[in-house]
């Protein structure tokens, strides 16, 4: 081997640095948007297959495969109530071509859970929500309880009386009840369910006056007439319940709660590739087809921006934080 007389042996050194180099600067190379994706992109799930949000983001990767001429595979990670799969998603490379989907329910978990292996702020980068949806206050049909101004006067004559239904503690579903205990403040009784078939069974047993349940999970009831819908929580009357007014408009003034579902990227994704993403999950999201089947489930595919997401996002989390101190809630 011929060497310098100024690097002596350090020659083979340097070339060999120089080699690999040029073996790493090929893999290490900047990601093209507009190519992107040139090949399948998997979605982080955290939840179980055939919910309502799993049944979405399906709807969702088929519509964007479509659109961006690659698969978009669903990764089902339940477990922990969706810790298992977030952990996941906040720890794969930042590339685009692993998503996840958030939602509202990880909103409340960042207050709810002492300590979490992800940050739902600071881990990720937003791309669209793709659906909202709110819950239902309902009664047994033939109840003396007509409407929620019922159910306010009610609890204010016989304090501690009125027993109200949900599922699962630090559930959207418990913390809309519990919000709209305290914006209306009225002394009830929360009477917690593991399921939704236990609490409608409770419901209309006449063990719980009144249940706040997804309209997804409360199926066939309220369309057969066993449960009578006397408020939506949403912002506004839900477009397909035209006659079941909004908690703020039967007397509790500034209630709402909607939940969303969403997509989001590991931070340091490149925001090209967000933008990208975003873009055609909203022309997505319009699509027709997508619009009717979501109404079927009682959500509504709407997108978003990746800043207004963001900005949904830091709300809901200090909106449910303070739910939590207020209620007492103890954090797991």
């Amino acid at each position: 081997m011929v060497t310098s007389s100024k690097f002596g042996g350090r020659t083979w050194w340097f070339a060999s640095l120089l080699a690999l180099a040029g073996w790493v600067l090929p893999l290490t190379a900047p990601i093209h948007a507009e190519t992107y994706p040139t090949r399948p992109v998997r979605i982080i799930v955290p939840y179980g297959a055939g919910g309502i949000a799993d049944v979405m983001m399906r709807l969702a990767a088929q519509k964007l495969g479509e659109r961006l001429g690659q698969q978009f595979i669903i990764d089902n990670r339940p477990g922990a109530g969706g810790v298992v799969g977030m952990k996941a998603a906040a720890m794969a490379s930042p590339d685009g071509y692993t998503l996840a989907m958030i939602g509202g329910g990880l909103t409340i978990a960042k207050s709810l859970f002492k300590s979490l292996p992800y940050d739902l702020v600071d881990d990720f980068t937003p791309i669209s929500t793709t659906a909202f949806y709110g819950l239902l206050f309902v009664t047994k049909e033939g109840s003396t309880l007509k409407n929620l101004g019922d159910v306010v006067a009610a609890a204010r004559t016989n304090p501690g009386k009125l027993n109200i239904g949900t599922i699962n503690p630090g559930s959207n579903q418990h913390l809309s009840a519990e919000l709209f205990r305290t914006m209306a403040q009225i002394d009830v009784t929360m009477i917690p369910y593991k399921t939704t078939p236990e609490l409608i069974t409770a419901l209309l047993r006449g063990d719980i006056d009144v249940a706040v349940e997804y309209e997804a999970g409360l199926g066939s009831a309220v369309a057969d007439r066993r449960l009578a819908a006397i408020a939506f929580t949403g912002g506004q009357r839900a477009s397909h319940l035209p006659t079941v007014p909004t908690v703020a408009e039967s007397g509790v003034p500034g209630f709402e709660v909607t939940s969303w579902n969403g997509l989001a990227a590991p931070r340091g994704t490149p925001m090209e590739i967000i933008e990208r993403l975003s873009l055609a999950l909203n022309a997505a999201l319009a699509d027709p087809d997508i619009k009717d089947a979501t109404a079927k489930f009682g959500m509504e595919a709407r997108g978003s921006t990746p800043a207004e997401l963001s900005l949904r996002i830091k709300q809901d989390v200090a909106k449910w934080a303070d739910v939590i101190a207020r209620t007492g809630i103890e954090k797991k």
